[in-house]
């Protein structure tokens, strides 16, 4: 269907815009003019209107569907034909899909698991009323944090959901649904049921974890992947715990029967799986091999206290020394015995003084007679009265050492 309807009107919905495109309808931003409403319009293809078989199909899945009451599930307000257009109104949601969220590469491991864990809620939900979405994809998971604290997540878009029998096909063999996320029973046309779901529910959760969907190319080539081939291994792709490819494994087997029961078991699987990289944010790309490179050996860090050396300076390191050896003592022996030099040298000295003292000494006494240049100053002595009478006083003479230079002599 190419045709853009907006600005027309559908009933008695006004059409303002395009919010995406499927292969087999147009999902538009529409006005419920009687209510005053903005809703998601959802127009379905006219090919697709003009086979009785859908037709009927359309109309007993959309009554279906438009009773389911769950937090989870987006609620149907409305469908109908006009002017040979079949449709379905429903909430509009204020966020994103979860196909825009993955586009450019993995979440976060914890913030899959917080969002497949709400789509698991929905889809067992319809599946405890015999109801099979059949088209679940990340297209068709709608992402808004406007309306709670944290992320809530809607399951849309009903236009395939049925009871089980066979899967969706027209009278013609044309294939209903997203051939990316399908099981192989569904591609085949065979029964359908809970674990339909849920084996494209895993396929969401390889595509959350990687990046990308578990089978790509051209269509002949995804379907043949998911009828004839083994998922590919997560961890060949991201850096994430082994067990998760068991969980993969289990929940894309070929046989249903091999399958988890419900879809609430599948994430309990995978959140025990990825439990230690339930904190990442988000995956890595698993790691090429290591080349490991000799590291340049890291130059004696020192202390804080001492600055850097400059360009061209050398630093001298002292080799370690034996504990108990002299050179933990030098410092306390040698700063013990700095008093020592100056005092010999004083010794010495005095006794050098001492000694040229004596010389001069012994030189002077050698000269002979009284010389009053060397003669010291002469006293006068009284005689002694030996019984008589008067005496003149006589004068007496004493030699003196010679006056060390710089000291005053009496006068």
């Amino acid at each position: 269907m190419s045709e853009d309807l907006t600005g027309r009107r559908l009933g008695h919905y006004r059409i303002d815009g395009v919010l995406g495109r499927g292969g087999m309808s147009v999902m538009y931003k529409a006005t419920d003019v009687r209510l005053g409403r903005k809703v998601a319009l959802k127009v379905i293809g006219e090919h697709l209107g003009e086979d009785a078989e859908f037709r009927e199909r359309f109309v007993d899945e959309a009554r279906n569907t438009s009773a389911i009451d769950h937090a989870n599930v987006v609620p149907l307000y409305d469908f109908g034909e006009v002017d040979g257009l079949l449709y379905i109104a429903m909430r509009l949601v204020d966020g994103s899909d979860l196909a825009s969220l993955i586009k450019d590469g993995p979440i976060s491991v914890e913030r899959t698991l917080s969002l497949l864990g709400q789509v698991a809620e929905a889809l067992d939900s319809l599946h405890d009323r015999g109801l099979v979405h059949l088209d679940v994809k990340p297209a068709n998971v709608l992402v808004t944090s406007r309306e709670t604290s944290t992320e809530h997540v809607y399951l849309a878009d009903f236009g395939l959901t049925r009871r089980g029998a066979t899967g969706h096909r027209t009278r013609s063999g044309d294939f209903l649904g997203s051939p990316t996320y399908a099981a192989p029973e569904h591609l085949r046309g065979e029964p359908v049921d809970a674990r339909t779901d849920a084996y494209s529910l895993a396929c969401v959760l390889f595509a959350c974890l990687t990046g990308r969907p578990p089978f790509q190319g051209k269509v002949p080539e995804v379907i043949q992947g998911h009828l004839n081939l083994d998922p590919p291994k997560i961890t060949a792709l991201v850096a994430l715990p082994g067990a998760v490819d068991e969980v993969i494994r289990r929940g894309m087997a070929k046989d249903s029967k091999v399958r988890y029961a419900t879809c609430k078991e599948l994430i309990a699987a995978a959140r025990q799986a990825l439990s230690q990289a339930a904190r990442q944010e988000p995956p890595r790309p698993a790691a090429p091999p290591v080349q490991y490179q000799q590291q340049p050996q890291q130059q004696p860090r020192r202390p804080a206290t001492q600055p850097a050396p400059g360009p061209g300076e050398f630093v001298r390191l002292r080799p370690p020394v034996p504990i108990g050896s002299s050179a933990f003592t030098a410092e306390k022996t040698s700063s013990g015995r700095k008093w020592v030099l100056p005092v010999v040298v004083g010794v010495i000295a005095i006794a050098a003084i001492v000694l040229a003292i004596v010389f001069l000494s012994s030189k002077g006494g050698g000269g002979g007679g009284n010389t009053p240049g060397t003669n010291g100053p002469q006293i006068t002595v009284a005689p002694r009265d030996s019984g008589g009478g008067s005496t003149s006083p006589t004068t007496s003479s004493r030699r003196t050492l010679p006056s060390l230079s710089g000291l005053p002599t009496s006068g």
